[in-house]
């Protein structure tokens, strides 16, 4: 087990990936996997950090913070995601459009179900997969296939590649930076920029989108 020290900054708060894993001690992939989850399965995940969580998961395995090894560590994310997808799968299922359209305000907003829809229209049943590497997107993305009545089994297969591309390459790509003298030092010291970095990349689009939308409705 490798025994290396990541000096960090102190933690800046709940999405904190090192901190959330850390503080978590032995149940830190507990934590990974519930985070996960909850971030595709249930809509009010879309403000958590999946590929900085995944990359500090990847990180702090080859530190040895978390204890488990890569072959146990990925398989177990890869089915949270997986089972995450499905949960939400089936609630866009039995749910329909209406949870949809019940807000239209902040993140939850006709503007990212707009985006998500955008993703089925260019890519079809692929979008399942390609929205796992597009934050808001994948926490939407299986509800809004459960809304349009996508084939379970279609679903299901393109969910389970998804996942497996998405956990596998970020935690891997984490795992292998980390290999390298300093890198670790320098991800941990700087996550608050990374964080602020993917929360613009997020977010910025879709507030620029409902804007745009709002000013054109009230044209109208």
């Amino acid at each position: 087990m490798n025994t290396m020290t990541i000096t960090a900054l102190p933690a800046s708060g709940f999405l904190d990936p090192q901190s959330v894993i850390s503080g978590a001690g032995v149940w830190g992939l507990v934590v990974v996997c519930a985070i996960v989850f909850v971030e595709t399965g249930l809509l009010v995940g879309f403000f958590l950090p999946g590929d900085t969580l995944l990359f500090f998961t990847g990180v702090l395995t080859f530190s040895g913070v978390i204890s488990q090894p890569l072959w146990v560590v990925i398989p177990a994310i890869a089915l949270s995601a997986v089972l995450g997808d499905q949960l939400g799968y089936t609630i866009g299922r039995t749910t329909g459009r209406r949870i949809f359209d019940r807000r239209d305000s902040g993140l939850f907003s006709r503007a990212s179900v707009a985006r998500t829809q955008g993703f089925f229209d260019r890519f079809g049943p692929a979008a399942v997969t390609i929205a796992r590497f597009v934050p808001v997107v994948r926490t939407f993305a299986p509800v809004a296939a459960g809304v349009g009545k996508m084939p379970r089994r279609v679903f299901t297969m393109f969910n389970i590649v998804g996942a497996v591309m998405w956990v596998t390459g970020v935690l891997l790509l984490g795992f292998g930076l980390a290999q390298i003298p300093g890198v670790a030092d320098f991800a941990a010291q700087y996550i608050d920029l990374v964080l602020i970095g993917i929360v613009i990349l997020s977010v910025v689009p879709i507030i620029v989108r409902t804007v745009v939308s709002r000013r054109q409705n009230s044209r109208a």
